[in-house]
């Protein structure tokens, strides 16, 4: 799903780059672009990116 229409990044491509170990917002804005121009996808980016450090933590706990 579309995240971003300004720059067509998507849920997935956001994921991927915090697979690589971005988890904070400016990473993922540094590589994608994410909220840079209008700043709308910025709150769903946010969750995002929240969702995937809480199942990081889970695995890393370990």
């Amino acid at each position: 799903m579309y995240v971003c229409i300004c720059r067509q990044i998507t849920d997935q491509q956001i994921r991927d780059v915090c697979r690589d170990g971005n988890i904070r917002m400016a990473d993922i804005r540094a590589r994608l672009g994410v909220a840079s121009e209008c700043g709308k996808c910025g709150q769903h980016a946010r969750s995002i990116i929240n969702e995937f450090s809480n199942t990081t933590s889970y695995v890393n706990a370990g």
